[in-house]
Protein backbone atom coordinates (compact mmCIF):
# COMPACT_ATOMS: atom_id res chain seq x y z
CA UNK A 1 0.00 0.00 0.00
CA UNK A 2 1.35 3.04 -1.20
CA UNK A 3 1.54 6.60 0.80
CA UNK A 4 -1.40 9.02 0.64
CA UNK A 5 0.11 12.80 0.05
CA UNK A 6 -0.77 13.85 3.32
CA UNK A 7 1.41 11.02 4.84
CA UNK A 8 4.19 11.48 2.44
CA UNK A 9 4.19 15.66 4.29
CA UNK A 10 3.56 14.53 7.13
CA UNK A 11 6.17 12.72 7.47
CA UNK A 12 8.53 15.01 5.88
CA UNK A 13 7.66 17.81 8.36
CA UNK A 14 8.40 15.24 11.43
CA UNK A 15 11.85 15.00 9.88
CA UNK A 16 12.29 18.45 9.56
CA UNK A 17 11.50 18.77 12.93
CA UNK A 18 13.56 16.43 14.33
CA UNK A 19 16.37 17.25 12.02
CA UNK A 20 15.64 20.86 13.88
CA UNK A 21 16.13 19.06 17.11
CA UNK A 22 18.92 17.68 16.76
CA UNK A 23 21.05 20.37 15.12
CA UNK A 24 20.03 22.90 17.81
CA UNK A 25 20.95 19.75 20.50
CA UNK A 26 24.58 19.00 18.30
CA UNK A 27 25.20 22.96 18.26
CA UNK A 28 24.87 23.50 21.88
CA UNK A 29 27.01 20.68 22.61
CA UNK A 30 29.40 21.93 20.14
CA UNK A 31 29.79 24.93 22.06
CA UNK A 32 30.30 23.17 25.94
CA UNK A 33 32.98 21.31 23.69
CA UNK A 34 34.84 24.23 22.41
CA UNK A 35 34.61 25.76 25.44
CA UNK A 36 35.43 23.00 27.62
CA UNK A 37 38.74 21.70 24.95
CA UNK A 38 39.83 25.77 25.95
CA UNK A 39 39.38 24.74 29.88
CA UNK A 40 36.55 26.29 30.60
CA UNK A 41 35.60 24.13 33.86
CA UNK A 42 31.71 24.87 33.85
CA UNK A 43 31.68 24.12 29.83
CA UNK A 44 33.28 20.79 31.08
CA UNK A 45 30.70 20.04 34.01
CA UNK A 46 27.51 21.34 31.74
CA UNK A 47 28.58 18.95 28.98
CA UNK A 48 29.09 15.93 31.06
CA UNK A 49 25.73 16.62 32.55
CA UNK A 50 24.21 16.61 29.50
CA UNK A 51 25.72 13.49 27.92
CA UNK A 52 25.76 11.17 30.94
CA UNK A 53 22.08 10.19 30.74
CA UNK A 54 22.72 9.14 27.08
CA UNK A 55 26.12 7.18 27.65
CA UNK A 56 24.32 5.38 31.09
CA UNK A 57 21.89 4.58 28.62
CA UNK A 58 23.73 3.46 25.65
CA UNK A 59 25.76 1.05 28.50
CA UNK A 60 22.62 -0.51 29.67
CA UNK A 61 21.29 -1.38 26.14
CA UNK A 62 24.99 -3.14 25.48
CA UNK A 63 25.13 -4.78 28.25
CA UNK A 64 22.21 -5.04 30.26
CA UNK A 65 20.76 -3.95 33.52
CA UNK A 66 23.48 -6.75 35.13
CA UNK A 67 27.42 -6.89 35.40
CA UNK A 68 29.77 -7.46 33.38
CA UNK A 69 32.78 -9.52 34.73
CA UNK A 70 32.62 -6.83 37.94
CA UNK A 71 31.62 -3.61 36.24
CA UNK A 72 28.14 -2.24 35.57
CA UNK A 73 26.74 -0.08 32.97
CA UNK A 74 26.85 2.93 35.20
CA UNK A 75 30.97 1.63 35.77
CA UNK A 76 31.52 1.52 32.00
CA UNK A 77 29.57 4.96 31.40
CA UNK A 78 32.22 6.58 33.77
CA UNK A 79 34.62 5.44 32.42
CA UNK A 80 33.66 6.64 29.28
CA UNK A 81 33.13 10.13 30.49
CA UNK A 82 36.35 10.19 32.30
CA UNK A 83 37.98 8.85 28.46
CA UNK A 84 35.86 11.86 27.41
CA UNK A 85 37.76 14.23 29.62
CA UNK A 86 40.74 13.06 28.56
CA UNK A 87 39.96 12.90 24.24
CA UNK A 88 38.47 16.32 24.13
CA UNK A 89 41.33 18.03 23.13
CA UNK A 90 41.70 16.21 20.21
CA UNK A 91 37.51 16.50 19.30
CA UNK A 92 37.56 18.39 16.19
CA UNK A 93 34.70 20.81 15.81
CA UNK A 94 33.51 19.33 12.44
CA UNK A 95 32.63 16.39 13.86
CA UNK A 96 29.34 15.61 15.90
CA UNK A 97 29.96 15.72 19.78
CA UNK A 98 27.77 12.41 20.06
CA UNK A 99 29.42 10.46 17.71
CA UNK A 100 32.36 11.16 19.40
CA UNK A 101 31.08 10.25 22.45
CA UNK A 102 29.21 7.13 21.63
CA UNK A 103 32.71 5.92 19.43
CA UNK A 104 34.44 6.24 22.91
CA UNK A 105 31.89 4.26 24.60
CA UNK A 106 31.73 1.35 22.35
CA UNK A 107 35.64 1.11 22.77
CA UNK A 108 34.98 0.96 26.67
CA UNK A 109 32.01 -1.38 26.44
CA UNK A 110 34.90 -3.41 24.15
CA UNK A 111 37.39 -3.47 26.71
CA UNK A 112 34.71 -4.40 29.48
CA UNK A 113 34.12 -7.67 27.67
CA UNK A 114 37.77 -8.33 27.09
CA UNK A 115 38.36 -7.70 30.77
CA UNK A 116 35.45 -10.06 31.71
CA UNK A 117 37.44 -12.51 29.40
CA UNK A 118 34.82 -12.55 27.03
CA UNK A 119 36.64 -10.62 23.68
CA UNK A 120 33.40 -9.83 22.38
CA UNK A 121 32.30 -6.45 20.77
CA UNK A 122 28.60 -7.93 20.45
CA UNK A 123 25.88 -7.09 23.92
CA UNK A 124 25.34 -10.11 26.10
CA UNK A 125 21.70 -8.62 26.24
CA UNK A 126 21.08 -5.56 23.44
CA UNK A 127 18.11 -4.55 24.39
CA UNK A 128 17.95 -4.04 28.38
CA UNK A 129 16.35 -6.20 30.72
CA UNK A 130 12.83 -5.89 31.15
CA UNK A 131 11.05 -6.19 34.90
CA UNK A 132 10.93 -10.08 35.22
CA UNK A 133 7.41 -11.30 36.37
CA UNK A 134 7.84 -15.01 36.25
CA UNK A 135 10.41 -16.25 38.18
CA UNK A 136 10.17 -19.58 37.79
CA UNK A 137 12.54 -21.80 36.97
CA UNK A 138 10.62 -22.94 33.54
CA UNK A 139 10.32 -19.09 32.98
CA UNK A 140 14.56 -18.16 33.53
CA UNK A 141 15.38 -20.99 31.17
CA UNK A 142 13.06 -20.14 28.65
CA UNK A 143 14.09 -16.39 29.19
CA UNK A 144 17.77 -17.51 29.31
CA UNK A 145 17.44 -19.57 25.82
CA UNK A 146 15.49 -16.76 24.16
CA UNK A 147 18.53 -14.29 24.67
CA UNK A 148 20.88 -17.13 23.81
CA UNK A 149 19.50 -17.51 20.75
CA UNK A 150 19.52 -13.37 19.97
CA UNK A 151 23.01 -13.11 20.99
CA UNK A 152 23.72 -15.82 18.53
CA UNK A 153 21.94 -14.24 15.91
CA UNK A 154 23.20 -10.86 16.50
CA UNK A 155 26.60 -12.50 16.59
CA UNK A 156 26.22 -12.65 12.57
CA UNK A 157 25.40 -9.24 11.79
CA UNK A 158 28.51 -6.56 11.06
CA UNK A 159 29.34 -4.34 13.96
CA UNK A 160 28.00 -1.48 12.37
CA UNK A 161 24.64 -3.62 11.64
CA UNK A 162 24.26 -3.82 15.08
CA UNK A 163 25.58 -0.29 16.53
CA UNK A 164 22.49 1.08 14.43
CA UNK A 165 19.79 -1.79 15.80
CA UNK A 166 21.47 -0.55 19.62
CA UNK A 167 20.77 2.92 18.73
CA UNK A 168 17.73 2.52 16.80
CA UNK A 169 15.49 -0.32 18.56
CA UNK A 170 17.02 -0.66 22.01
CA UNK A 171 17.48 3.58 22.71
CA UNK A 172 14.63 4.53 20.79
CA UNK A 173 16.71 6.69 18.65
CA UNK A 174 15.60 8.43 15.48
CA UNK A 175 16.92 8.05 12.37
CA UNK A 176 18.76 11.49 12.40
CA UNK A 177 19.35 11.16 16.16
CA UNK A 178 21.32 7.66 14.86
CA UNK A 179 23.03 9.17 12.00
CA UNK A 180 24.36 11.83 14.06
CA UNK A 181 25.94 9.49 16.63
CA UNK A 182 27.53 7.80 13.67
CA UNK A 183 28.59 10.68 11.66
CA UNK A 184 26.26 9.28 8.96
CA UNK A 185 22.50 10.13 7.35
CA UNK A 186 19.58 9.44 8.19
CA UNK A 187 18.82 7.68 4.72
CA UNK A 188 21.72 5.50 5.12
CA UNK A 189 20.69 4.58 8.79
CA UNK A 190 17.69 3.68 7.74
CA UNK A 191 18.93 1.63 4.67
CA UNK A 192 21.14 -0.29 7.53
CA UNK A 193 18.46 -1.10 10.10
CA UNK A 194 16.50 -2.46 7.10
CA UNK A 195 19.09 -4.77 5.78
CA UNK A 196 20.04 -5.59 9.14
CA UNK A 197 16.54 -6.54 9.92
CA UNK A 198 16.18 -8.28 6.50
CA UNK A 199 19.35 -10.31 7.24
CA UNK A 200 17.84 -11.23 10.79
CA UNK A 201 14.34 -12.28 9.17
CA UNK A 202 16.89 -14.73 7.12
CA UNK A 203 18.63 -16.35 10.32
CA UNK A 204 15.48 -16.74 12.02
CA UNK A 205 13.69 -18.85 8.91
CA UNK A 206 16.90 -20.66 8.66
CA UNK A 207 16.64 -21.57 12.33
CA UNK A 208 12.93 -22.95 11.24
CA UNK A 209 13.39 -24.81 8.50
Amino acid sequence: MSATGDEVIGADEAERADRARSAARDAELNRLATLAAAGDQGALEGLLGRIRPMVVQYCRARIGLGTLGTQSAEDIAQDTLMAVVGALRRWQPDKRVMSFVYGIASNKVVDAYRAAGRDRSVPTDVVPDAPDLDHGPEQSAMRGGLLAELRNLLDQLPEHHREILVLRVALGMTAVETAAAVGSTSGAVRVTQHRAMARLRELVARRTT
